[in-house]
């Protein structure tokens, strides 16, 4: 029975980036046949502070800040699946996903032990299973938000499974991606992706 994290970083409640996540997590869900434990989490609903570079670790926590970030960390290391999604802003992340991922520095703590240089802890108990979604306009470009989202699913050890971009028009109706068969069916076949990925780990 996998455990999926879904992080939607947009601030539009059922717009595109969330109906893709959950599209994804639907292909992954279909293809066991115990029910999936799934965790949706809107970051624009919670309050918390950016990452402060404290500059030492916060062992035996997970940071020193206990604001609504702290749950979601628990919730990241024991998951076997991260979905992460974001609008494109100014061809990045939103302040919202991109928040997140800075409060995510601290579970790869620094490592004094060593004088010459330091280094970092590891302190994930598991590798995970990731995707993304990235939803932009039609000037925008994906590929350094890619790189943002890549580059925290490297930090945190999740695997990359793999990308769904749709570019949506100004101005239409929210969640208009619903209306895209076949961008729908290209989430749904990334989740099944994520999935046939996830039996592998586990047989």
């Amino acid at each position: 029975m996998p455990n999926i994290l879904i992080l939607s970083g947009s601030p539009i409640k059922d717009g595109s980036t969330e109906l893709l996540l959950r599209q994804i997590s639907k292909g992954t869900a279909e293809s066991f046949p115990d029910r999936v434990i799934e965790n949706f989490v809107r970051l624009n609903e919670l309050t918390y502070i950016p990452c402060q570079s404290c500059g030492k670790s916060p062992e035996p926590n997970y940071c020193f800040f206990h604001d609504d970030i702290y749950p979601l960390y628990n919730l990241l290391v024991n998951c076997d699946i991260v979905l992460f999604g974001s609008p494109i802003y100014f061809d990045s992340v939103s302040a919202q996903a991109k928040s997140f991922i800075d409060r995510c520095n601290c579970l790869r703590p620094l490592d004094f032990s060593h004088r010459s240089n330091h280094l970092f802890k590891n302190i994930l108990s598991k590798k995970r299973l990731g995707g993304m979604a990235l939803v932009a306009g039609e000037r925008q470009k994906f590929e350094w938000a890619r790189k943002v989202i890549a580059g925290f699913f490297k930090w945190v050890d999740i695997e990359d499974c793999g990308l769904i971009t749709y570019v949506g028009a100004v101005g239409d109706e929210i969640g208009q991606v619903r209306n895209n068969n076949p961008k729908m069916s290209e989430a749904l076949s990334l989740g099944q992706k994520i999935a046939i990925r996830q039996k592998e780990k586990i047989a």
